[in-house]
């Protein structure tokens, strides 16, 4: 799956950039609507991309919606995927987070 190179939460539900947790995409999603979903993300991109070469606002507007609409869609953004009632670290530091020593014990 997806962030190989970069740590994973024991739990699954985060990767780690430069320290900050990054929430994962739900695992439940059928691997075809994931891709799906995936392909969706990065056309959102390229148009973030585009609009801004272009400096058209109402296109910029509408693909950041694209991107935030993919990503909630992943599970990567909106409510969490998981039941448990654990509450969500997406975007905090690792440090700061009850991964802390999770993350310290990294190398």
């Amino acid at each position: 799956m997806e962030q190989a190179k970069y740590p994973v939460t024991p739990d699954g539900r985060y990767f780690v950039v430069r320290g900050r947790l990054w929430r994962r995409s739900d695992p439940s999603l059928p691997e075809e609507r994931r891709q799906e979903l995936v392909n969706e993300l990065m056309a959102a991109r390229r148009a973030v991309g585009v609009a801004k070469k272009a400096d058209d606002a109402d296109a910029l507007k509408a693909a950041r919606a694209a991107v935030d609409a993919a990503k909630t869609n992943l599970g990567e953004r909106g409510p969490v995927w998981w039941d448990d009632g654990a509450p969500d670290f997406n975007r905090r530091l690792a440090k700061n987070t009850p991964y802390a020593d999770w993350f310290a014990s990294l190398p």
